[in-house]
């Protein structure tokens, strides 16, 4: 005789709904090579220090405008730099850039303002939203033009006093100022789609029955909101957070191409797109944008498309 226990162990366990997510995500072809880009790119920005051959700022006047070859992969520009090297730093103040506004931004702020407006709702609901919309009617660039603006030289003054006084060094070269007023402004930029995305999704969820159950039980807000209501808005979040990963790829390369983003002697990408983008250089020189040009090509078409494959992976009506 075989006990109830004994059939209940031989039983496969169901799958949570992240864990079929994730088998449905690795099963598209697409989602895979999209992912497998994206951590090889980010992985040469975050590795750069130990990866590096050659300094992606001092000059080497004996390899100037030379194409690409096993020596330098990518060629060298009009000073002798090897623009491999100088691409992967740039790549890493992108995953700087990018991480720290989306995450202090776009989930930290973005899905605790989201939160509060949606769950209190009324005097809360209005100022959160409100303050947002009078942000977002304000063009990108014109507010991060202020921001820069603003506050760009009062924070190297800081950095050159905390050189002078301090056992630190090396932050004006670093390019920790324009770390402080670009994630500034991604962080203004990024927040308000976020709240009112999971505000939208607390609405539709505070007045569900376990909801009303687990006030009635005596749970304290904060339980409410981060055990109940947050994990069964997490998966639009997802798909939203991973789509407006390319939107501030490109918003940080354009911030540097338009030149209030990182300043040299830090590389970017937009920097590198902007110095290569004269006529007299692609003319000469067209390696110069390649390497720049193909990998910001690639990470906001691979960011798209992932967050594309998550909203189909994620949608109940596509499984």
């Amino acid at each position: 005789m075989v006990t109830l226990d004994q059939i209940e162990l031989n039983e496969d366990k169901p799958k949570g709904h992240f864990s079929r997510a994730l088998s449905r995500l690795f099963r598209k072809k697409i989602a895979v090579f999209c992912l497998t880009v994206i951590v090889i790119i980010y992985s040469l920005g975050i590795f750069s220090p130990v990866i590096s051959r050659y300094s992606y700022s001092e000059p080497d006047y004996q390899a100037i405008r030379q194409p690409p070859s096993w020596e330098h992969w990518a060629g060298t520009d009009r000073a002798g730099r090897d623009l491999f090297t100088r691409v992967h730093w740039a790549v890493q103040n992108t995953v700087i850039l990018t991480m720290v506004g989306m995450l202090s931004g776009g989930l930290l702020l973005g899905v605790t303002l989201g939160l509060a407006a949606g769950y209190y709702g009324k005097f809360v609901d209005a100022l959160i939203m409100r303050s947002g919309e009078v942000l977002s009617v304000v063009p990108t660039f014109f507010l991060v033009l202020m921001i820069a603006a603003t506050l760009r030289g009062r924070i190297k003054n800081a950095m050159i006093w905390l050189e002078d006084n301090t056992f630190l060094s090396g932050l004006i070269s670093a390019g920790v100022a324009d770390y402080i007023v670009i994630s500034f402004a991604l962080v203004v930029f990024g927040w308000f789609s976020t709240a009112r995305l999971v505000r939208g999704q607390v609405l539709f969820l505070r007045e569900s029955p376990y909801i009303e159950a687990a006030r009635a039980l005596g749970a304290s807000t904060p339980r409410i909101l981060f055990r109940h209501i947050l994990p069964n808005a997490i998966s639009p979040l997802i798909v939203s957070v991973t789509m407006s990963m390319g939107t501030m790829v490109g918003v940080e390369i354009f911030l540097s191409w338009v030149g209030v983003g990182i300043q040299p002697p830090r590389p970017s990408l937009g920097i590198m797109l902007y110095e290569a983008g004269h006529v007299s250089v692609l003319r000469n020189e067209p390696w110069m944008i390649l390497a720049p040009g193909l990998v910001s090509w690639l990470l906001i078409f691979c960011w798209s498309l992932l967050g594309d494959a998550l909203n189909d992976v994620f949608n109940p009506r596509t499984q």
